[in-house]
């Protein structure tokens, strides 16, 4: 039995999946090209991949889609937002204290070369913010072709 599985850990080794490649690689780069400036954490994000394309699913709760602003730029996908939230104050209100609230973030994911960039979309729905980026045709797998033998 313990043969068997050094097996499948051997061959996961040595036979890495492309969502593997894309963390290895740094496909989906992360290091300086996100931050948030304020004191607010960066949305967390999760990264799914079928055999048609990938797609990003960010938490950000409180937010609404005008908030969001998503660019791409060559490979790079850009998704920030900035918002700042007033409160009306009415005549001659005075006030001893009031804090201003502002949240503001960016982070930005270098697509793969299998990702059709030119069909990005995205949907904000119950606080998840989810991008869809397809693959190329010629990187979705191809069903088994059986050979004809004459």
């Amino acid at each position: 039995m313990e043969d068997k599985i050094m097996s499948l850990v051997r061959f996961s080794n040595q036979m890495p999946g492309l969502f593997d490649r894309f963390l290895e690689n740094d496909l989906f780069d992360w290091s300086n090209r996100n931050y948030s400036n304020t004191n607010t954490t960066l949305p967390a994000v999760n990264i799914k991949e079928d055999e048609n394309g990938f797609e990003v699913e960010m938490s950000a709760p409180g937010l609404d889609k005008k908030d969001f602003k998503i660019e791409l730029n060559n490979s790079v996908l850009t998704i920030s937002s900035a918002k700042k939230a007033e409160n009306e104050t009415k005549e001659g209100e005075k006030f001893s204290r009031r804090e201003f609230s502002y949240q503001s973030f960016s982070r930005s994911f270098t697509l793969p070369e299998t990702a059709e960039g030119d069909k990005v979309g995205a949907k904000y729905e119950n606080g998840i913010l989810r991008v869809s980026i397809p693959k190329k045709e010629e990187a979705k797998p191809k069903p088994v072709k059986q050979i004809e033998i004459k």
